[in-house]
């Protein structure tokens, strides 16, 4: 069985592409007779909001989403991700880095061979011994970065079909000493036994990164499918500023019966849909939202 998740950030309310996705993925697990858990992405504390995951989580019941077990937080594992760092760190696999954001743009601007456009070129892991001592004495925290050499990762999506990523050595713990998102992410889709991440088709690129990452740390790896995103009426991936398109304003039936319009779904409701559910059958392109 391939169990599948949403996990959210909470910080501010789901819209209805994000409860679309947050649908699909319950549609994925359930009929393949799999478990569907929900973990909050909330390691970032600056970010996140009192009361926001409960409003979520409510979001989610209210459109007949169940889900397995408890729901995980990932602030309550920092420990297990301090260790996965320390797993790399004794593979010779991370190294610091102290380029203030101004410094990344401009040397990410920079053509660095068969890295993607923006990835970091790997400035400080050249840096030498007094160069280092010299960064190290300045007093500011670094962060800390992977040494992925410019690997080549590929994976088949179930959805988009091969995909293929050259993996620039990304961050996985801030300046500041939060974990970043595609450290806690690999640790915990490993943990909790996720066989099959079903998210937005925006986060496509990433998976490249994770996957070396997983491999990295001895992980196993899930398998893929990303789906169609909800743009609105300006082509921009949907957002508050579109307007009503939250269940504050939305009521839960008539959020159901654009869901089911956007999809291609008969019946009244995730019910009913999981009946007929078949990934292959799923609209291949994003869907602009124009109102319920």
């Amino acid at each position: 069985m391939s169990d599948g998740r949403f996990a959210p950030s909470p910080t501010g309310t789901l819209h209805l592409g994000n409860l679309r996705t947050a649908l699909l993925a319950w549609l994925f697990a359930r009929s393949a007779g799999s478990r569907f858990l929900v973990r909050m992405e909330d390691l970032d504390a600056g970010r996140v909001r009192e009361g926001v995951a409960s409003e979520q989580l409510a979001d989610m019941a209210a459109l007949g989403l169940d889900w397995d077990g408890e729901v995980e937080y990932q602030s309550a594992r920092v420990g297990v991700y301090s260790d996965a760092l320390e797993a790399l760190r004794g593979e010779r696999r991370l190294y610091e880095c102290y380029c203030t954001r101004a410094e990344i743009r401009e040397a990410a601007s920079a053509a660095h061979g068969p890295l993607a456009e923006g990835a970091y070129p790997g400035t400080c892991l050249r840096l030498s011994a007094s160069e280092l001592a010299d960064r190290r004495a300045s007093g500011r925290p670094p962060a800390l970065r992977v040494r992925a050499e410019g690997a080549r990762v590929a994976f088949s999506d179930r959805l988009l079909g091969r995909i293929e990523g050259v993996v620039d050595d990304f961050v996985v713990r801030r300046g500041d000493g939060a974990f970043a998102y595609n450290l806690a992410v690999v640790v915990d889709d490993a943990a909790q036994g996720i066989g099959e991440v079903v998210r937005g088709s925006d986060l496509a690129d990433s998976t490249p990164r994770q996957l070396w990452l997983a491999r990295a740390l001895g992980l196993p790896e899930p398998s893929y499918a990303h789906v169609p995103l909800v743009l609105g009426p300006d082509g921009a991936r949907l957002a508050k500023r579109h307007g009503d398109v939250t269940l504050r304003e939305v009521p839960p039936a008539d959020a159901l019966a654009w869901m089911a319009s956007s999809l291609g779904f008969e019946g009244a409701g995730p019910r009913e849909w999981l009946a007929t559910f078949d990934p292959a059958r799923l609209p291949g392109a994003d869907t602009r939202f124009e109102g319920v």
